[in-house]
């Protein structure tokens, strides 16, 4: 395993917060990561529908079947255990005793403001950084071919096409996530949706022309960008003033940028 910058920050919060959350793309290494570093705790798959309807049916038996904790994967589908983690460990007062895992940002952010707040250490894994390559003696050949394969950590440990594997990622990207956020009706509408939004990565945001482009609603468009926000498909690199209130305005209009 290629070893993550995170690891240092995962282990210092664990020692000081009962409960971690790490975020960040599917296929990131959140799984991996976290079985690593709490090698003792439970590990649950909350996309195992038996271990999700049992979430979901009988919260607090769910968790009273882990009386040393556990890493949670995906926590954020089953969102009637956040109050029952908050009591618990409100009254065990024991650090790391939960790890929560999720891959939608927003969805797993707003339970933890609900019921959480002030318990829990937020991390963010994202794909390999350069750093981390190099530190594992993976040398970038050049731009053109770091931009083509990317940062994934399945494509340096498998030998995987690049080619193949993104595509299976984006079907089941759309297949299965997009319809826990939002209610899509037209799959292979909003699949041409995310081709075009990768069209116009670095480019000014001009939500207007997409949603024109993409034969749907402005506000469609806007609802959509946030989606793939949410799920780490997209980041929206805002612009930078030296004037603060200029910043803040300017935070959210369509002048930012795709990456």
């Amino acid at each position: 395993m290629i070893p993550r910058d995170i690891s240092t920050a995962l282990r210092k919060v664990a020692k000081g917060y009962p409960v971690i959350a790490i975020t960040g793309p599917r296929q990131s290494g959140k799984t991996t990561l976290s079985r690593l570093e709490f090698p003792d705790k439970t590990y649950v798959s909350l996309e195992d529908p038996d271990q999700l309807r049992f979430a979901l049916s009988d919260p607090r038996g769910f968790l009273q079947g882990f009386p040393h904790g556990a890493i949670l994967d995906e926590v954020q589908r089953a969102p009637e255990l956040f109050s029952y983690i908050q009591g618990i460990v409100d009254a065990r007062q024991e650090p790391g005793f939960f790890v929560l895992t999720g891959s939608q940002h927003f969805g797993l952010l707003s339970q933890i403001s609900q019921t959480l707040a002030g318990r829990v250490a937020l991390l963010e894994l994202l794909p390999f950084s350069l750093s981390e390559l190099r530190s594992a003696g993976i040398e970038v050949a050049s731009l053109d071919h770091l931009l083509f394969q990317g940062q994934y950590p399945p494509l340096y440990d498998r030998d995987l096409d690049p080619l193949d594997w993104y595509g299976d990622y984006i079907r089941t990207y759309v297949e299965r996530d997009v319809r826990q956020i939002t209610a899509v009706q037209d799959l292979n509408l909003f699949q041409n949706f995310v081709r075009l939004c990768a069209g116009r990565v670095g480019q000014v945001l001009d939500v207007a022309g997409l949603a024109s482009d993409a034969g749907i609603a402005h506000n469609t468009a806007r609802a959509w960008i946030s989606v793939l926000e949410a799920s780490y498909i997209v980041y929206r690199l805002t612009p930078h003033h030296q004037n603060f209130s200029k910043r803040l305005i300017k935070r959210c209009s369509p002048g930012s940028t795709l990456k």
